[in-house]
C-alpha cells in the first residue's frame, strides 16, 4: 500500500503561529482548564465586490460558538515566511477522458506554485486514491505525474470512499492541508439528498483541519449523462467544500471548457488565508460543534468550516 509522506518545507513550517515541529497540529487540539480548549482553523478572507482583499487583523475577527463569543489568541497570515502548503491534486479516475482537454490549465497552475508550496497527485479508483506523485517542491516533477483518467465508469465506486482514504493516509504537520478534487461527485452506492459518505468525508476533513475546493468534470458512462445524478454530484460537491471552507466551480453540467479562471481563484484565495486560533468552549464529550466567523471590516468576508473539532473538557 502506497504511503503519502509530507515533506518539511523550509523553516516556515516550524513558525507558523509559534507552533513548532512537536507541537500538535491543526487536527490535533489539547484541551485546557477552564480558559478553554485552543482550536485552529485556516481561514480564507474574500471581498464581498470587487477584486480588492481587505487586511485583516486580529482585532477585526469575531469568532462565535453558539450564543456564546469565543476569545481569538492568535491571526496569523499564511505568506512569506509562514506560508507552508501541502496541496493534493485528487482527480478521478472516472471522469471521461475529455478531461484531458483541461490538464494543460492544470499542469500551469502547479508550475505557478510558490517554492513554499508541496503538491502531491493522485487518481481516485475503486475507493482508495492511486498517488501518481507524492510530496514535492519540485512542480515539474509533479506536473508530469498528470494523466488522462482511466474513463471507466467502474473506476470511482464512490469518490468519497476515495477522499476518506487519501485523509487517513495524510500525516500531520504544521503546513496547511488543502484538496483540490476534480470529479463529477456523483456517488455510485447513495445517490439520494442524504448520502452518509459526504457526511462522513466532510467530518474527517473537518477533523483534520483540511480545507477541499472542487471542480465538477463530467464522469464517463451513462451516469455521466443522467441529469438528476449529475445534479445530485453537484450538490455533493458543493456542500464538500463549503462545509469544508473551500469552493465548488462549476460551468453548467459539463466540464469547463478551461479550468484557468477556476485555478485563478483558487490561487488568490491561497495567497488570502490565515490561520485563526480561539478557545473553544468544551463540552464533557469530544465532538463537532458549530462556529461562525464574522468581522466589521468593510467588504471583508471571512470564510471557513462551519463546524471544528473540540476534544473534550477536563
Amino acid at each position: 500500500k502506497i504511503k503519502i509522506h509530507s515533506i518539511a518545507i523550509q523553516t516556515v513550517l516550524a513558525l507558523v503561529a509559534g507552533i513548532s515541529l512537536n507541537a500538535p497540529s491543526l487536527s490535533a487540539q489539547v484541551a485546557t482548564p477552564s480558559a478553554g480548549v485552543p482550536v485552529h482553523m485556516v481561514v480564507t478572507v474574500e471581498a464581498r465586490h470587487g477584486k480588492d482583499i481587505p487586511v485583516i487583523h486580529r482585532e477585526d475577527v469575531n469568532v462565535h460558538q453558539g450564543h456564546d463569543r469565543a476569545q481569538v489568541t492568535n491571526w496569523v497570515a499564511l505568506g512569506g515566511d509562514h506560508a507552508g502548503l501541502e496541496l493534493f491534486l485528487l482527480l478521478d479516475d472516472g471522469s471521461d477522458t475529455s478531461l484531458g482537454l483541461q490538464l494543460e490549465d492544470i499542469r500551469k497552475f502547479i508550475n505557478a506554485q510558490p517554492v513554499t508550496t508541496a503538491i502531491a497527485v493522485g487518481y481516485m479508483r475503486n475507493g482508495t486514491v492511486d498517488i501518481a506523485q507524492n510530496f514535492t517542491t519540485d512542480h515539474a516533477l509533479a506536473a508530469k505525474a498528470l494523466r488522462l483518467p482511466l474513463g471507466s465508469p467502474g473506476a470511482s465506486a464512490s469518490p468519497y470512499f476515495s477522499l476518506v482514504d487519501l485523509i487517513k493516509r495524510w500525516p500531520e504537520g504544521p503546513a496547511r492541508h488543502e484538496i483540490l478534487m476534480v470529479s463529477d461527485g456523483i456517488d455510485r452506492f447513495d445517490d439520494g439528498p442524504s448520502d452518509p459518505y459526504v457526511d462522513s468525508a466532510i467530518e474527517h476533513a473537518q477533523r483534520a483541519g483540511i480545507l477541499i475546493y472542487t471542480i465538477y468534470a463530467t464522469g464517463a458512462g451513462h451516469f455521466g449523462h443522467s441529469f438528476w445524478r449529475f445534479n445530485w454530484g453537484q450538490n455533493n460537491l458543493s456542500r464538500l467544500a463549503d462545509q469544508t471552507g473551500g469552493e465548488a466551480y462549476f460551468q453548467g453540467f459539463q466540464t469547463p471548457i478551461a479550468f484557468a479562471p477556476y485555478l485563478e481563484d483558487l490561487t488568490n484565495k491561497l495567497n488570502h488565508q490565515y490561520l485563526l486560533t480561539f478557545l473553544a468552549k468544551a463540552e464533557k464529550k469530544a465532538g463537532f460543534q458549530r462556529v461562525k466567523l464574522e468581522t466589521e471590516v468593510p467588504n471583508a468576508e471571512l470564510v471557513a468550516a462551519d463546524e471544528v473539532y473540540v476534544p473534550a473538557g477536563r
